[in-house]
């Protein structure tokens, strides 16, 4: 391996790679994928691989000719597929596999989260390989993840993995579109991800797929955040497997920070979705920003949006243009309305009870600023 620290690793397999024709699983590409899982576990590196394809390996299953499919037949495909694309890779390897369906609703939930950790740890415990994928027969917009890179880094994450390894249809990250840029050359490593590196990326180039050099990035700064280094190779190579095994990279590594966030606050951040928006004023982001406050009902002017206590929500300044942070509000909209600008201490009298039994609607454990504005 690059790093002979990495003692667990995610790998995330495209629909492409599964099923490239949109006609069942198919051998193509994944031998080689297989053999690399294989002798992984022979370097006694754990694998946790994040398969899509359930939907392209369904698909051919149902008389539908256009490309657009509706959601209800989408489901039925993904149905149908997820026990094709199983049975497909059990085939694969003479050890034990286990299938993990989730949804982005799974990983928010702290309890459910903590009990997806503890599953997998116990399948890597006894020697199975987990393979993992989005149930798509039940996603909803609302509790889906919607595409899987981003699914492979929350897992890399609650599985506390060493590495993330990401097969796309291309080597990795270009300094420009190599399909239609020359001199495009070849980014082999990057230390930190800035607007310049989302900048390069472009859109998806893959019909059977649903993610692009995008969401891979975005993979990468949520693996980044908990200290696990991120890897884009090129998928359909078979040396680029084999590169690996020989210490050599293939593509574009993403290294994890030296210092990762805590993970309370990484599930803030990177897990949890905003359901609502709390503006405040510009005493209130010295405060959150210079001082390490929490956030206090003093300090805002406005709402936006419904939500309930314990909801993620955004803090944004007063004129609503520019995130401060995001957190885990301890008061409904409803609450705050009738106590923004109030002191902590006026609670009670204004709504006549408080709570939380704390003066802060949100508590710094449970805040994350942020740094890109």
């Amino acid at each position: 391996m690059i790093n002979p620290s990495w003692r667990r690793v995610v790998l995330k397999v495209g629909s492409a790679l599964i099923a490239p024709e949109n006609q069942g699983c198919s051998e193509q590409f994944l031998r080689p994928i297989a053999e690399f899982i294989r002798q992984c576990r022979l370097q006694d590196v754990e694998v946790i691989l994040v398969s899509s394809g359930s939907v392209a390996a369904g698909r051919h299953h149902f008389n539908f000719q256009h490309q657009r499919v509706p959601l209800a037949l989408k489901r039925a495909m993904a149905a149908v597929g997820q026990s094709e694309l199983m049975n497909f890779w059990s085939r694969c390897f003479d050890f034990p596999c286990a299938q993990v369906l989730l949804t982005h609703g799974d990983l928010s939930d702290r309890v459910r989260h903590v009990n997806i950790q503890n599953t997998l740890q116990r399948l890597l415990d006894h020697k199975v390989l987990p393979i993992v994928n989005e149930n798509d027969t039940i996603a909803t917009d609302e509790i889906k993840v919607g595409d899987n890179d981003n699914l492979a880094a929350m897992v890399a994450t609650v599985s506390h993995a060493d590495a993330l390894i990401i097969c796309s249809d291309v080597d990795g990250l270009y300094t420009a579109d190599p399909n239609k840029d020359p001199n495009a050359t070849l980014i082999a490593e990057v230390d930190h991800i800035t607007p310049e590196i989302y900048a390069l990326a472009g859109g998806a180039t893959s019909s059977v797929g649903t993610g692009g050099m995008r969401t891979k990035i975005e993979a990468a700064e949520k693996a980044a955040a908990h200290g696990i280094d991120t890897l884009i190779i090129d998928g359909h190579k078979a040396d680029s497997f084999s590169d690996l095994l020989a210490g050599e990279n293939p593509g574009t590594i993403f290294f994890g920070q030296e210092t990762p966030m805590s993970a309370k606050k990484h599930w803030v951040r990177h897990t949890l979705r905003s359901k609502g928006e709390i503006w405040v004023d510009d005493g209130c982001i010295e405060a959150l920003r210079s001082h390490g406050a929490s956030l206090l009902c003093s300090g805002i002017v406005d709402i936006n949006g419904e939500f309930e206590s314990g909801d993620a929500v955004l803090i944004r300044c007063a004129n609503g243009k520019r995130k401060i942070a995001k957190g885990v509000t301890r008061f409904s909209a409803s609450e705050l309305f009738s106590i923004k600008g109030q002191q902590s201490r006026d609670i009670e009298s204004c709504i006549g009870y408080c709570p939380t039994g704390s003066d802060a609607v949100i508590h710094r454990s449970e805040m994350m600023l942020l740094e890109r504005i």
